[in-house]
């Protein structure tokens, strides 16, 4: 069951949220007279805040010609957990600051680790705070905390590092009409690595601005993985439990 690791690792770096009730946001007038400093602080001011979040997730994975859909149920509370559970607790999964978890009933297997092979998965270093900022369509790195450079092309602002790194190199487009992400983009040229995110809708959910669609494209060589993800029936900080306790029995795997 390679395929289920692999799917539901890669599932736990970049989940979006949707709503049945929620609208679509549309591009409003764009504005691209903006200073850097001015772009920022209102990329900042459109920051989503909830305590949890609850919704049915549905992902579809691409590798190497072959595509699988999965529907799973999806909750998170901010700050401190992501938690996903597949129909009849088949697979569950536990995501925290500390460590990456999950078990897997089909093959009597879990995983119970740090972020190194989620890292290595897509192509880039990550922790709890940068998948939280994936998921809800947030720059993994926070803007505030460096020196960045903005200009724009015909239809987003571009933003970067005003000196990128030797072996980086990051990427931010954001909208003129929202100031919201549009991509992310993190380059590893001499490993041949590329990673992208990209979000192709926004709604507002409770006069939250959050993703509708994402799409992730990990490359690293001569191969790709893609990942296509629509959340539906979202709800928004009601008192949610996140059980998550491995089976006894299970055999402990290595990633």
């Amino acid at each position: 069951m390679h395929t289920y690791h692999k799917l539901f690792i890669g599932l736990l770096a970049m989940l979006l949220i949707n709503c049945k009730s929620a609208k679509t946001i549309t591009n409003g007038e764009a504005n691209f007279n903006l200073s850097t400093k001015q772009l920022i602080k209102a990329n900042t001011k459109q920051a989503a805040t909830f305590s949890t979040l609850q919704a049915k997730l549905k992902i579809t994975y691409t590798q190497k010609g072959k595509s699988q859909t999965h529907s799973v149920n999806f909750r998170a509370k901010k700050d401190e957990a992501l938690w996903i559970n597949a129909p009849f607790s088949v697979i569950r999964a536990m995501v925290t600051p500390e460590k990456v978890s999950f078990y897997n009933k089909l093959d009597n297997t879990y995983f119970d680790g740090d972020y190194k092979y989620l890292s290595n998965l897509l192509g880039t270093e990550l922790d709890f705070g940068k998948v939280q900022n994936l998921l809800i369509g947030e720059t993994i790195y926070n803007l505030k905390d460096g020196e960045y450079k903005a200009s724009s092309d015909t239809e987003n602002y571009v933003v970067q590092p005003k000196k990128q790194l030797e072996l980086f190199e990051i990427f931010f487009l954001l909208s003129p009409s929202n100031f919201k992400v549009k991509s992310q983009q993190i380059s590893q040229p001499k490993e041949f690595r590329h990673l992208q995110i990209d979000y192709l809708k926004y709604q507002d959910v409770e006069a939250q601005i959050i993703p509708e669609l994402i799409k992730v494209i990990a490359v690293e060589e001569q191969e790709e993985m893609i990942v296509e993800l629509e959340m539906k029936n979202v709800s928004l900080n009601e008192n949610l439990r996140f059980p998550f306790k491995i089976p006894s029995g299970f055999k402990e795997i290595e990633l």
